[in-house]
């Protein structure tokens, strides 16, 4: 059922919509945009932008799926678990792989919608958008490089807090775009990207025990990405974004929203975060130890949801959206699972609620771009033959 989740403003929004971005990264500067900027020389030019991204996420999809597969339970690269067989060393160099493709893929869509004169607010959005989705399931895949055991790694609770404050800082660059009008690349992106295919790439090679290790002071592997993560974050990525944000003000060369109108985008971001606290803090099943997987991804899906949203607001010059209405059935899964404490009843309606977000989410993806294709009269997944 097709639905119009776009108004008439925000149409006309995307219509004046004029790209704005900075990327002051080294990485991407001098090693990543050489690098895609040959690749996209081989790519033919009937080969649509939107193509190349929307396969890029396959590929990304497909790690997820291979690890959900392979290690359900996060638990195969801790030898604390002698019950569950290790994951094959070819699972992580296939995962290099992938994950190689879809970044590079990633890199290239932009390029070639220049080079075919095909650039749209669509691809933006589209671009945009699944990277918001992608953003939660690669920190997901990457917890089977550890395992999820404490002796060398991280528990779920730590992990469920790490992906969290990964994905608001997503949500942070979009909010800043949303305030200034400019979306400032963060130097994480790239680096995590490429620090991510080399430890998959030692771990095909040499094994997860290359990650078993006790550092000076008692700090293992986990809990130093877990300063790294935090540290970035609090004392990089924040700053920038609020520095940024204030200059835009400053100099009047933003939107110059009010206080509580900047501050918008957060509502639904802070409600989702309690709402997911009540539910793992309170967990009649203790679900994030028993069984994390449908918590993350639900949580992935949902932010997803909220991100793009965002990206459309500030993309169309419209104002954000105060509630995210996937918060409703999420609020009530927490409420019956805690009032009741039933293990059994809470599971159900985790694996229930993790269908239903992510046919919504699709839903809402599928509405969005073919309304946006209907009104700028252009195909997603291919171009026009003067496009050539």
């Amino acid at each position: 059922m097709d639905k119009h989740y776009l108004t008439t403003e925000q149409l006309v929004g995307f219509e004046n919509y004029k790209y704005s971005c900075k990327d002051t990264s080294p990485l991407s500067k001098y090693v990543m945009h050489p690098y895609w900027n040959c690749v996209v020389e081989y790519c033919p030019k009937w080969v649509a932008p939107n193509l190349l991204t929307f396969i890029g996420f396959l590929f990304a999809v497909g790690i997820f799926l291979l690890f959900t597969i392979m290690d359900y339970y996060i638990l195969a690269s801790d030898d604390d678990y002698p019950d569950v067989s290790p994951l094959p060393k070819w699972t992580f160099i296939v995962a290099a792989i992938f994950m190689f493709v879809a970044y590079t893929l990633d890199g290239i869509d932009g390029k070639q919608a220049r080079r075919t004169g095909s650039s749209s607010p669509l691809g933006e959005l589209f671009d945009h958008g699944i990277d918001s989705y992608t953003a939660s399931l690669i920190p997901i895949t990457v917890f089977s490089v550890f395992g999820r055991g404490e002796k060398f790694s991280l528990n779920s609770y730590h992990m469920y807090f790490l992906l969290w404050n990964i994905l608001i800082n997503f949500h942070l660059c979009h909010w800043e775009k949303y305030n200034t009008g400019v979306l400032f690349l963060p130097w994480g992106y790239d680096i995590t990207m490429c620090i991510t295919v080399i430890m998959f790439i030692i771990t095909g090679i040499w094994g997860y025990q290359m990650w078993q290790f006790v550092l000076p002071g008692g700090i293992t592997l986990g809990k130093l990405l877990e300063i790294i993560i935090y540290g970035t974050a609090l004392l990089s990525n924040l700053p920038t974004v609020l520095w940024n944000v204030y200059l835009s003000y400053k100099d009047r060369t933003g939107y110059g929203r009010s206080l509580l109108e900047a501050l918008r985008p957060f509502s639904s971001v802070v409600i989702f975060f309690l709402i997911c606290m009540g539910w793992v803090l309170n967990s009649p099943g203790q679900i994030l130890d028993t069984d994390p997987r449908p918590i993350f991804f639900i949580t992935g899906t949902i932010f997803s949801n909220i991100c793009c949203r965002l990206i459309v607001a500030q993309m169309s010059s419209s104002r954000s959206e105060a509630f995210n209405m996937l918060l409703i059935p999420t609020a009530l899964v927490t409420f019956l699972s805690v009032i009741t404490r039933s293990a059994r009843l809470e599971f159900g309606l985790a694996y229930s609620l993790c269908v239903f977000v992510a046919l919504a989410h699709v839903h809402y993806g599928c509405c969005v771009v073919r309304q946006m294709c209907r009104h700028f009269r252009i195909n997603c997944f291919s171009l026009k033959p003067h496009a050539d």
